[in-house]
């Protein structure tokens, strides 16, 4: 029969982070742990070195197949014990029957995980990276376009695209410096058998597991159960949620600026793309949406990643069917919208006409700030001052006037401004702070910190 998918992570959204989560790859981390076990076994005197040499030459995907350990698992619906089964029908003389000796299943599975997770979160960091070195070029382009800000969705004071990009760039900044963290955290294993009280290793346990991890290149766990605890994968999946939302806000923002009556912002549009099948007029921004929906899913899979943390007593199964899924599922998304995203934003395309428009849309009346202050500087009360602009700034809007013609018409205005004067505080362009002080400053923090 072949096989049909059903998730479209295994062919839409797949990318090359999916091999870390293969079935194959799962199955050689195992191995890969055993392997190392009875290495430490035989350094300890509890196994004969050629038992340990044995089960080292035959724990690889040569000599196991994933098959053989499906057929098995079928019939002892056991899938790790299903991998000892076939590792033991490979290994010649009596070296079969010291694998797994002492351990228990999540010995090897932890640990494995633990190999598994610290590899794609370097993945994702090689990922991330790429995107903020785009974010960064991009920031320094724009660093000097000034446009209009917006809060609550209506326009308030001028900003510029490089402060935009900048804030975006300083975010995917901070989540690599979590993922480091976060991968310390993580690389943790454990060989302590049932429980967690080594009492199957004797008084070699602690040793014993010592011995594993720096085999494995990993942390040995002070203490643990049966299992490791789970607020270090939980930790994992919120750090993935919290990168996808990000990827999401900045797509939201796309979505926003790409529409026809704001037209500053777009995805890029190859020369063939349809973007609706009845309008043929439309460029949909459907990558960006794309991205906020995936990332829903990112965020929904952390209550399951939380609930794993509340297992009863010293272990109890209910995380292990859902981490099949949420764990996969979470990095190969993840990984995806930010190939996404980097795509995207490595065709941005920009409508500078329109930027400047929008930027004179409430004809001046987005300066109205700007005025408010000189004019306290010049002994006109602050709520006073306020007042005045805000009744201009309606009549503006109200009588579709220029607010330089109506403040030019306030006598209050005209004793402590000429027109000149006027004309200068209404330029947008000269009302944008340090907008471009803070940007480079962003710029120089982060040019040294990635060597850029």
């Amino acid at each position: 029969m072949v096989h049909k998918f059903v998730n479209p992570i295994e062919n839409r959204y797949r990318t090359d982070i999916a091999s870390i989560f293969t079935e194959e790859t799962k199955l050689k981390n195992w191995l890969k742990v055993e392997a190392v076990l009875a290495t430490v076994n035989a350094q300890l005197n509890t196994i004969p070195s050629k038992a340990a040499e044995e089960i080292n030459k035959k724990a690889n995907l040569n000599h196991v197949k994933l098959d053989r350990v499906k057929e098995i698992d079928d019939e002892i619906h056991h899938d790790l014990m299903a991998m000892v089964k076939a590792l033991a029908e490979q290994c010649e003389g009596d070296a079969g029957k010291y694998i797994h000796l002492g351990a228990t299943s999540y010995d090897i599975e932890d640990t494995a995980t633990a190999l598994q997770l610290r590899e794609a979160l370097n993945y994702i960091k090689k990922s991330l990276s790429e995107l903020l070195m785009v974010l960064v070029r991009i920031t320094e382009e724009k660093k000097n376009l000034v446009c209009i800000g917006r809060t609550h969705g209506q326009h308030a004071i001028p900003t510029t695209y490089g402060m935009r990009f900048g804030v975006w760039a300083y975010e995917i900044s901070r989540h690599l410096d979590r993922l480091e963290q976060i991968i310390e955290r993580i690389s943790f294993g454990k060989m302590s058998g049932a429980v967690g009280t080594m009492a199957s290793f004797g008084e070699k346990g602690i040793k014993l597991q010592t011995k594993v991890m720096q085999l494995l290149d990993l942390n040995s766990v002070l203490i643990a159960n049966q299992i490791i605890q789970r607020d270090r994968h939980a930790e994992v999946i919120i750090l993935t949620s919290l990168i996808g939302q990000s990827l999401a806000k900045i797509a939201r923002q796309f979505r926003i600026l790409q529409r026809n009556e704001v037209a500053e912002m777009f995805e890029p549009f190859k020369k063939n793309q349809v973007g609706s099948s009845t309008m043929p007029h439309k460029r949909n921004p459907h990558k960006s949406e794309r991205i906020c929906s995936l990332a829903r899913v990112l965020k929904s899979n952390v209550i399951p990643a939380l609930d794993n943390i509340i297992l009863e007593d010293e272990r109890d199964l209910t995380n292990s069917a859902n981490e099949r899924i949420i764990i996969a599922e979470n990095f190969i998304i993840l990984d995806y919208i930010i190939h996404q995203m980097t795509s995207i934003l490595q065709g941005v395309e920009f409508d500078e006409i329109k930027i400047e428009k929008n930027l004179n849309l409430t004809k001046g009346a987005c300066l109205s700030e700007k005025i408010m202050i000189e004019l306290v500087n010049r002994g006109i009360g602050r709520q006073e001052g306020h007042e005045i602009l805000r009744q201009a700034a309606i009549k503006a809007i109200n009588e579709n006037r220029f607010m330089e013609e109506i403040l030019n018409n306030n006598s209050k205005i005209k004793e402590k401004f000429s027109e000149k004067e006027l004309k200068d505080l209404l330029d947008p362009h000269q009302y944008i702070g340090l907008a471009q002080a803070q940007t480079e400053q962003l710029l120089e923090t982060l040019r040294k910190k990635y060597d850029i």
